[in-house]
């Protein structure tokens, strides 16, 4: 069975799509089956990082809205690794992305959908694609569906910057997130600006939400300049963000 990842923030701007896109993206370039789902439905947006437009194909909403099935709305972007020579034995990257139509999105806004089916089209991409891991990039926030994909994760991983409000909505997810005993807790703290004490700011994080915390992300003019134009990690691998990218990837492996 995959292992499930939820990707997670308590407040939008932390750079949450960016992270997960890229933890995938590194799992499978090393070999691992990946497929990453864009629950974050009500403002989606990672496809961008994958090189899909507005209407490359059917959506998560097709298959919520039970047009389609979940492996007809999942795409192969296994290409984005292999142009950067960066693929290893049979991994592949797979991507459902979520539609950014002004109407499909007032529909979610006004209707919802089946929570259920979300979770059994989880279940279906698992088994029919023999995933490693599933990356869940949910909504910011705690909404209803959101807590379904964190109560059925089997790792949680919070993004956060350093700010007072991120810290004090964070504090409320982690709650949220032990209350719901999601075995595994994993912080990471992005968008850290350059001079910052990273031991304090380790030491912080431990006596603020007991976890652990599993890399620390800089504030990075180069990422900056990216602006979501290709997978980082893959395109500057010896950058000091890409590290960090890394050590999220070997505890998840691990």
């Amino acid at each position: 069975m995959a292992k499930l990842v939820a990707v997670h923030s308590f407040r939008g701007g932390t750079g949450k799509s960016n992270t997960a896109a890229n933890v995938a993206a590194l799992l499978a370039s090393e070999g691992a089956r990946v497929a990453i789902v864009d629950t974050d439905i009500q403002s989606p947006g990672i496809h961008v990082l994958f090189g899909l437009g507005n209407t490359d194909g059917p959506t998560l909403n097709d298959y919520l809205w039970e047009r389609s099935s979940i492996r007809d709305v999942t795409v192969d972007v296994s290409d984005r690794i292999v142009a950067h020579n960066a693929i290893t034995g049979d991994g592949r990257l797979y991507l459902v992305r979520s539609s950014v139509s002004a109407s499909d999105i007032a529909r979610v806004l006004h209707d919802g959908y089946d929570i259920g089916r979300l979770k059994a089209g989880f279940e279906d991409l698992s088994a029919e694609l023999d995933l490693d891991f599933l990356i869940i990039d949910t909504h910011p926030g705690l909404n209803e569906e959101t807590l379904l994909s964190v109560m059925i994760s089997d790792i949680m991983l919070v993004i956060l910057r350093p700010d007072h409000q991120d810290f004090e909505g964070t504090a409320v997810t982690v709650g949220v997130a032990r209350r719901l005993k999601i075995p595994e807790l994993l912080l990471v703290l992005n968008k850290v600006p350059s001079g910052v004490h990273l031991d304090h700011l380790r030491q912080q994080m431990m006596e603020t939400y007991d976890a652990e915390t599993v890399a620390i992300l800089p504030l990075s003019e180069e990422v900056i300049r990216n602006a979501s134009g290709d997978l980082f990690a893959l395109a500057q691998p010896d950058d000091p963000w890409s590290a960090q990218i890394r050590l999220i990837v070997d505890r998840l492996r691990a």
